[in-house]
């Protein structure tokens, strides 16, 4: 080992790890400064013969730490027991996104562009995998490639799908198709399971360059989809956590029915300001109370949100089964929460009329819809009332009933009314992103069978709301940076460059320009865009467009500002009962406002990047996991609906062919590009459309099209539609339909004929 620049005794965080261990061993922070300056990779042995440990428990402390650092990406130790610095040796860590047609790509820890993996390489990983790669090349299509060089951490335990014997060998087909690998399930493991079941099979073996997954079946789900099973099958199949270990149970049944009176002398009595909450009506935990008040020419502004980090305190088993969670999970007609009952609809929900402490936001702002100051403290309150967004919308609008009922509220809701109009002004002028998108709910019939799916109507009550909780976040934003403490902020980046690149080619050939002389993507371009396209016929194919080239936002101690709405600072601070990020914002604040210093903060940097790392990936688990259950619900409704015809809107264009989203309904499905007519049809990626060789028909994004519903596949969670010739396209060809090509199984699918449409999503509030 060469001389070094640092000696053993020179850790300079050696004080904190006194604090937290008995039997301190050297920083991660030392050890990474000590191996990126050795010549050499080096063994255990020999940094703990460096750093001098001798003693049984420093060595094994030692041992435990080199895991912990290889496990987050920071080490790695090759075959020969020597360990290397990541970064230093131009590796690069992330999570593996998987294909249903095999290949992958790998999304970097530290943000930047995907990288792809091939389906050979893909072998021997899973979708959601933690791995450090090396860049290869480039494939045909100039895409930098990945080879897998370690797995840092395996996400699948146990996979849902269908088992499946063919031939003697049995297997089980994931549901989530994103892992295209099948399951082989030996003879002693089948569990009683019949061909063409649900089952839920755990993977005792994870799969290798050379051998695939081995698995045994542990829970038969059924013979078919039963009302509510699709729900269970998404909890499984995406490894929701959804029961309370014994430890939490007993932790949240000792948490008091009531606010103890002790808990909030040292707190801010706000319980006589006519505090309200205001959400959905089927809403059933309140994080968040509002009141306005006129203050000079402008308005002060009260964001009181739930207390939780009061009741949760840090290694807790409710924060540690919280942290696992990450966030609530909100499907159609049931709810899986991060936090028990008690907690979440109890004594932090902020009901009307009872006690509740709160975490408080004051913010004083100006006529022109600016924050000219703001404050953060602990208090106590008693929300006035608990209303709805179409209660306050009607009492906007002059519901007379409504007004009487609600008496001297009305006046703090025409004051805060007058406050949204403000900050929506300054939203604009600041180039705040806007797109029009519908959300849809779905309402059941008596029989948990769908009855319909209606949009969801926004009005100024959920924009109000929306625009005093995001001034709340970039104030809590701002906070925390002013004091350089560890923290999470919320961080959506502007299109990546092959994004943007597309993007301007779309617009050119659309005869649009986009910003400035520099040609750098900013909000406002976006804004001002939207704005320029609102009365074009082609503004929904525009839109969709722009909308696709966001990237999506995430969590990360790094702040790089939220692009899409226009802040160079954001976090979140409003939903800590449902989201973990808001909980560990919430104890950053309080450590703040308690007058502590930094340096006694209970969380570092190191960690922070992990918990982002971590509440990301819960949030895209949750989304992935509700998106399942939606689809599958979607595809049941159309069950009776084969054969009928419909008009919709071409969502998208792919070189296979059309996905059409259903006028009224919602409900999104494919015409396969051999179902349009007796033509060769050629896709233009860059204007979105197919266009026929000999017809010249051209279909393009955003279109309206009439289709029938042909054929609807529940495993699949898919649609398929022809089209209607003589509807809303041109020409007179007889449609053709689609011949299905089926697997060698009962209840197989080809995985050639897999197809599936990644979506992007803007990182909103």
């Amino acid at each position: 080992m060469s001389t070094k620049k640092t000696r053993p005794d020179q850790d300079p965080y050696a004080e904190r790890e006194a604090e937290k261990y008995a039997r301190p061993v050297p920083s991660r922070e030392f050890i990474l400064q000590t191996l990126s300056e050795a010549d050499r990779l080096l063994t255990r042995r020999e940094i703990a013969e460096y750093f001098g440990l001798t003693d049984e428990d420093e060595l094994e402390g030692l041992r435990r730490r080199l895991r912990a650092m290889e496990r987050d990406g920071q080490l790695i130790c090759n075959r020969r027991g020597g360990y290397g610095v990541v970064k230093k040796m131009d590796l690069i860590r992330g999570r593996v996104i998987g294909h249903p047609d095999g290949f992958g790509f790998l999304v970097p820890d530290e943000g930047g562009d995907d990288l792809f993996i091939s389906a050979k390489r893909m072998r021997g990983l899973l979708h959601g995998d933690r791995v450090v790669v090396q860049v290869v090349g480039k494939d045909h299509r100039g895409r930098l490639e990945a080879a897998p060089v370690e797995v840092l951490e395996r996400a699948n335990h146990r996979v849902v799908g269908r088992f499946h014997v063919e031939h003697g060998i049995a297997f089980v087909e994931a549901s989530n198709q994103r892992i295209s690998q099948d399951i082989l399930i030996p003879p002693e493991a089948h569990g009683g399971a019949r061909d063409g079941q649900i089952v839920v099979a755990e993977i005792v073996e994870q799969p290798s360059a050379r051998s695939r997954p081995i698995g045994r079946i542990v829970e038969v789900l059924g013979d078919h989809m039963a009302p509510g099973m699709e729900i269970d099958v998404a909890i499984r199949a995406h490894e929701l956590p959804a029961e309370w270990p014994a430890e939490v149970e007993r932790e949240a049944a000792r948490v008091p029915a009531e606010v103890a009176p002790q808990a909030w002398r040292s707190r801010e009595d706000l319980r006589e300001l006519p505090l309200v909450t205001i959400d959905g009506e089927d809403s059933r935990d309140f994080d968040d109370a509002v009141y306005v008040e006129r203050h000079g020419k402008g308005w002060r502004l009260l964001v009181a949100i739930a207390d939780v980090a009061h009741y949760v305190k840090p290694g807790s088993a409710l924060d540690q089964e919280a942290f696992k969670r990450g966030n609530s999970v909100y499907f159609p007609g049931r709810v899986i929460p991060m936090l028990p009952e008690v907690l979440s609809n109890g004594l932090c929900s902020i009901n009307p009329d009872v006690d509740r402490l709160c975490m408080v936001c004051e913010l004083k702002i100006g006529a022109n819809g600016v924050t000219r100051s703001y404050r953060f403290f602990e208090g106590v309150m008693r929300s006035h009332a608990r209303l709805t967004y179409g209660e306050v919308a009607a009492m906007l609008e002059g519901d007379e009933k409504l007004r009487r009922r609600y008496g001297v509220l009305v006046e703090h809701l025409e004051t805060a009314h007058d406050l949204y109009k403000a900050l929506a002004e300054r939203r604009r002028k600041r180039g705040a992103i806007d797109f029009e998108t519908t959300e849809t709910r779905i309402v059941f019939g008596e029989d948990k069978k769908i009855e319909r799916i209606v949009p969801v109507v926004r009005n100024d009550a959920h924009r109000l709301i929306e625009e005093f909780m995001i001034a709340a976040n970039v104030a809590a934003a701002e906070f925390l940076l002013k004091h350089e403490i560890p923290a999470l902020y919320r961080v959506h980046k502007g299109p990546a460059d092959e994004k943007f690149v597309a993007l301007l080619d779309f617009l050119k050939s659309m005869g649009l320009k986009f910003g400035g002389r520099n040609k750098q993507p900013e909000p406002r371009h976006y804004a001002r865009l939207l704005e320029e396209i609102r009365d074009r016929p082609d503004a929904r194919l525009i839109q969709t467009v722009l909308l696709r080239s966001l990237s999506q936002a995430v969590y990360t101690p790094e702040n790089c500002g939220h692009f899409g709405l226009a802040f160079d600072a954001y976090t979140h601070f409003t939903s800590p009962i449902r989201r973990y990020p808001d909980l560990i914002v919430h104890r950053a604040i309080k450590h703040l406002v308690r007058g502590k210093p930094v340096e006694e903060y209970i969380y570092d940097e190191e960690t922070m990047t992990h918990m982002g790392e971590h509440c990301s990936m819960t949030e895209r688990r949750a989304d992935d996991a509700t998106r399942d259950v939606v689809d599958w619900l979607k595809c049941e409704y159309l069950m009776d609906k084969v054969g009928e015809e419909f008009d919709g809107i071409i969502s998208a264009v792919t070189s296979f062919g059309l996905f059409v989203e259903l006028n009224d309904m919602f409900v999104e499905g494919l015409i396969h590009i051999t179902a349009l007519d007796n033509d060769y049809y050629h896709f233009d990626a860059v204007h979105h459309r197919l266009t026929g060789e000999r017809s010249g028909r051209s279909f393009r994004l955003a279109d309206p099209i009439r289709v029938r519903v042909v054929r609807v596949d529940l495993d699949e969670r898919k649609v398929d539609f022809e089209w209607v010739d003589g509807g809303d396209s041109q020409g007179s060809d007889k449609p053709v339909r689609r011949q299905e090509k089926k697997g060698k199984g009962r209840g197989r699918k080809s995985k050639g004929r897999r197809r599936s449409r990644k979506k992007s999503s803007k990182g909103g509030e």
